[in-house]
């Protein structure tokens, strides 16, 4: 068996990080489906796709918000939480091989990480745009980037605009600097560890400073 994992919302500021892993018997279960790079598809295809991934495939997806992630970061880098969350999804998947999108600089070097992370010997490949290389990967994408947008859209419900979550939103940065205006803190959706929200209290603070 063979399994390809990736995340979603990794650098975002708002919302949970999704890794969505996927597995098979072979690399050529996954060619020819049209499974591409999450981020290059439109919402309503990756829609479709991935309601052709859960109904042929397993699939398993770990999700860890904003808290967790702000927890996890008191003893251990971003790229660390990553890493450990891509070894638990494939646990999960029982695959003898791994694909996974690598998120250090350093491919090999990501790639043991994850194995030294595994109780049971799975061969760990590690790509920079894996989602581009291999299509397993491409469908893992697919999975975490559906589950994110969904949990983002139910946190909109209750929050309001808050965009995509990510700093270069605009849409994001503006629900920040008025909920922090406002409450003289960031919501709990936020990653509070995150220079974004250090930065926009201090802004925050300044100008309040001045119009005093």
């Amino acid at each position: 068996m063979i399994c390809g994992i990736d995340e979603a919302g990794k650098g975002s500021v708002l919302g949970p990080m999704v890794i969505g892993g996927i597995s098979g018997a072979n690399l050529s279960d996954f060619e020819e489906r049209g499974f591409a790079d999450s981020k290059k598809l439109s919402s309503k295809r990756r829609e479709s796709l991935y309601e052709e991934i859960k109904g042929e495939y397993q699939t398993s997806v770990l999700v860890l918000s904003a808290e967790d992630i702000d927890l996890k970061r008191d003893g251990m880098s971003m790229n660390d939480i990553v890493a450990r969350g891509h070894a638990s999804v494939i646990r999960k998947l029982s695959a003898d091989i791994a694909y996974v999108d690598a998120c250090d600089v350093n491919e090999v070097r990501y790639g043991i990480k994850i194995s030294d992370l595994l109780e049971n010997k799975v061969k760990v490949y590690s790509r920079h745009k894996a989602d581009d290389t291999y299509p397993v990967v491409a469908a893992a994408s697919i999975v975490a980037k559906v589950e994110r947008d969904r949990i983002i859209e139910e946190l909109s419900d209750i929050y309001g605009k808050i965009g995509s979550g990510y700093p270069s939103d605009s849409v994001t940065v503006s629900y920040l600097e008025e909920y922090i205006r406002a409450n003289k803190e960031a919501p709990d959706i936020a990653r509070k560890s995150w220079k974004t929200i250090s930065n926009i209290i201090a802004r925050t603070r300044q100008k309040s400073l001045f119009e005093f």
